[in-house]
Parts: C-alpha cells; sequence; structure tokens
C-alpha cells in the first residue's frame, strides 16, 4: 500500500511539471521542482526568461496558481522563479534548444546547428560539453552524431557534477533524439588542480634538493673509486 502511494505522489509531480512546461512551450523552462512545506506546497521554475513566466503584473503566475488549485487538487501553491544567468550552460535548455531547431530547419542542418550550439557552450565558459544526435539525419538508417569539446567526467563521483539532459524533435523521417552533458566552468571537479606560483616553488625546491642528492651520490661514487684504484697502486 506504501509503495502505491509513492507512485501516485510521484505520478502526480510528474504530470504538474510536464503541464507547467507544456504551458509555456518548449525552451522556455529548464526544470521544475516540487517542495513541500506546512504552509503548502513550493513550486520553483527555473527559466532564462522570468518575465514571461510572471507576464504583466503577475497574471501569468496567478493564472498557474489557479490552475494547480483547480486541476491537481493542490491546497496552496506558491510559484517562485529560479532566473538561469548562462542559459548556454543549462543542458536542458541547450537540448530544447537544438530540438526547435531540428525542427525549423529539417534534421539535415543536424552538424550546422551541433557546432553552432557546441561553440556558444564554449564561449559560455564551459570546461567541457557533448552533444550527441540520433535519429535518421539524414539518411535511411538511423545512426548517432557527437560533437564535443573539452573536459567530461563520466564516471565516478565527478560525474555527478556534469548536467545532463535530452530532448526530442520530430521530423518527416520520425523522431530525432538529442543528449546534452555540460560541466559548467564554475564546477567543482574533485580532481582538478591548479598549478599557481606556490607550487611551482614548491616543485623548484624538490628539484634542486634531487639535484643536490645526485651529486652526493655522484661525488661519493667517485672518492670510493679513487680510494680503491689507490689501494691497487700500492699493492
Amino acid at each position: 500500500m506504501e509503495e502505491r502511494k509513492f507512485i501516485g505522489v510521484w505520478k502526480g509531480e510528474l504530470a504538474i511539471k510536464e503541464f507547467v512546461k507544456k504551458s509555456f512551450g518548449m525552451g522556455k523552462i529548464s526544470t521544475v521542482k516540487i517542495e513541500y512545506t506546512p504552509v503548502g506546497e513550493s513550486i520553483i521554475i527555473s527559466t532564462h526568461k522570468p518575465g514571461l513566466i510572471i507576464g504583466k503584473r503577475g497574471e501569468r503566475i496567478s493564472e498557474l496558481t489557479e490552475v494547480l488549485k483547480k486541476k491537481f487538487k493542490m491546497d496552496n501553491p506558491h510559484i517562485d522563479i529560479n532566473e538561469i544567468r548562462k542559459p548556454e550552460l543549462d543542458a536542458q535548455l541547450v537540448a530544447d534548444e537544438i530540438a526547435m531547431s531540428l525542427e525549423r530547419f529539417g534534421a539535415g542542418r543536424y552538424k550546422a546547428v551541433g557546432y553552432k550550439m557546441l561553440a556558444r557552450i564554449k564561449d559560455a565558459g564551459a570546461l567541457g560539453a557533448e552533444i550527441r544526435i540520433s535519429g535518421k539525419i539524414p539518411s535511411d538508417r538511423a545512426r548517432t552524431a557527437r560533437f564535443a569539446f573539452g573536459y567530461l567526467k563520466k564516471t565516478g563521483d565527478s560525474a555527478k557534477i556534469v548536467d545532463r539532459a535530452q530532448a526530442s524533435a520530430k521530423d518527416k523521417k520520425g523522431i530525432v533524439g538529442i543528449k546534452v552533458a555540460i560541466l559548467a566552468g564554475d564546477a567543482k571537479v574533485h580532481d582538478k588542480f591548479e598549478v599557481d606560483k606556490v607550487m611551482m616553488d614548491k616543485v623548484e625546491e624538490n628539484s634542486e634538493f634531487e639535484k643536490s642528492e645526485i651529486e652526493k651520490k655522484v661525488e661519493k661514487k667517485a672518492s670510493k673509486k679513487k680510494k680503491s684504484e689507490k689501494v691497487e697502486g700500492e699493492k
């Protein structure tokens, strides 16, 4: 019984998220999160166009709140807007934009769309990114095109900080799938280190120490060799 309740809650949350995204259209919203508080439900919408979501004098927010109350039986939904400053570093927004471009210009333009978007991600300051476009592009047989640059972790704990998303575009020959992975420039990578002046000083100090140790060993061997030669000469 408990499992059914959890599944019911998850299905309800998924329906709300899909409804909110469809209400504003593809490419406008990245993620929708739902948090439950003692006062009511908090719905956090991440978008790079907060003005479009809010509307004039908050009209669209008010309309969405009323719909959530009536259609999804929410007691007191409170909508918060999380503004995305750099949409080029948000994987979901990038995937949605690629899907819209393919639907507009056709799947045959997948190379131009992929390289153009990759350049925008790079210019935005990402450490690395990968775009995969799969489908009949434009051949009769399905295949996958990959566009990538930079550093991108795929396994281990560091892979968790990579932002991943997927979308789909409708083409004449069928559905085209898009997968995007982005490692933002300000992401804290566990195995990343910077070579600064302090580190260089330590390296030089260690190299000088190793050099002096090698010289001492060489001198020691030379002195031993001289002593042995002297002893043999006396014999």
